[in-house]
């Protein structure tokens, strides 16, 4: 019996670093003495001092343990799927339950996520700023890929302009706060995750409070004094933002890390009350939040398996109109007052008299 065989991070070292091998075998046990001859001291990865399979050591026939079939004795045939999962060092190890391993498996079969790379996202924690246009994507994907915890900053309720556009909200959510009608729709998708809910408006009172409790931040925020607040807030802790924006065809996205730039580098001051329309005011293809969304969510991800390049210091612009992407370089500006090098920002400051526009409230959303 020829059997594909998925190989975790630690063991690739024995297989000349490859995520899957094929193997031969009737049963788990003859498996497993196959790929001991093939790469000497695979099967001493997997056995303790008495020779039986240690208790660290899951293994998976097409996504279910084998000690729910017939243990090393459960039979093999062509074209099956083996998955050999070991609990992983650094505190408490994130078991998989089986379940897990069968709703995450085309993430486990990547050879840039595999069993690590997937604890390391069930193990991240995210905040969603905005359960809107963009948050909706977002956080919808980071759901299904398994991040373990996400925050949701909103203090709207649904109401019927938003369903073109705000996939985590039906007909059924109008009236309900946001942040409600989406934890219901995001454990709906993945009842392993944690859904935080911060029902109110992100300000300089509660940004620190709030923010400091997760490890990456997205920003989807519809309004300027709410972009200037989240960005300065994340630099002070060192957290890194994911930024996206978008405006009838148009969309930007952009990542900041600490220490490589910041939103006040590109934009350095805001433009001023009226001249730049809001979503409710000039309108936005719904689409465009898939498109920018997605691309936000899967900044996220590489940042939390450290793969990949993120948009650090680049500035990707999308234009759905003649369906163009461009990207542009964004220099960290020495002169910047909030990372640059003489900064005069130390603390959170007046945004709303810094924007010349309110941070707006649920009694005058702006829908985004």
């Amino acid at each position: 019996m020829s059997v594909n065989v998925y190989i975790p991070t630690p063991f690739r070292h024995l297989v000349g670093n490859r995520a899957n091998v094929k193997a031969r075998g009737e049963t788990i046990s003859d498996l497993l003495k196959d790929l001991d001859t093939q790469f000497p001291g695979f099967k001493a990865q997997v056995v303790d001092s008495t020779g039986e399979r240690a208790r660290h050591i899951n293994i998976y026939v097409n996504q279910v343990e084998i000690e729910n079939l017939e243990g090393e004795s459960t039979k093999l045939k062509d074209g099956d799927e083996v998955a050999v999962i070991p609990a992983l060092a650094g505190g408490a190890p994130t078991v998989m339950t089986p379940e897990m391993v069968e709703r995450y498996s085309r993430h486990l079969i990547m050879p840039q996520v595999g069993s690590a790379g997937q604890r390391k996202i069930i193990e991240a924690k995210v905040l969603m700023i905005g359960a809107g246009g963009l948050g909706s994507p977002v956080a919808l994907y980071l759901a299904l890929a398994g991040v373990g915890t996400i925050g949701i900053v909103d203090f709207d309720v649904v109401d019927r302009s938003n369903l073109q556009r705000q996939i985590l909200h039906q007909t059924g959510d109008i009236g309900k706060p946001k942040v409600q009608s989406a934890s219901e729709s995001l454990l709906a998708h993945n009842p392993n995750i944690n859904v935080i809910t911060h029902e109110a408006p992100i300000t300089s009172d509660n940004a620190f409070e709030i923010i400091s409790q997760y490890d990456i931040v997205v920003n989807g925020a519809d309004n300027f004094a709410t972009r200037y607040l989240v960005n300065d807030a994340c630099y002070l802790l060192k957290k890194p933002l994911v930024d996206g924006s978008i405006l009838m065809f148009d969309g930007q996205a952009t990542t900041y890390l600490p220490g490589k730039g910041c939103y006040r580098c590109l934009y350095p001051a805001p433009p001023p009350p009226g001249l730049v329309p809001s979503c409710a005011e000039a309108g936005v293809l719904g689409a465009m939040c898939a498109t920018i969304g997605s691309i936000q969510a899967t900044e996220v991800l590489k940042l939390v398996l450290e793969v990949g390049e993120p948009l650090v210091n680049r500035l990707l612009l999308y234009d759905a109109l003649s369906l163009e992407f461009r990207i542009v370089k964004v220099r960290k500006d020495p002169e910047c007052p909030l990372c640059g090098d003489n900064p005069t920002i130390s603390e959170l400051i007046d945004y709303e008299q810094f924007c010349g526009s309110p941070i707006p409230h649920r009694d005058d959303p702006t829908g985004g």
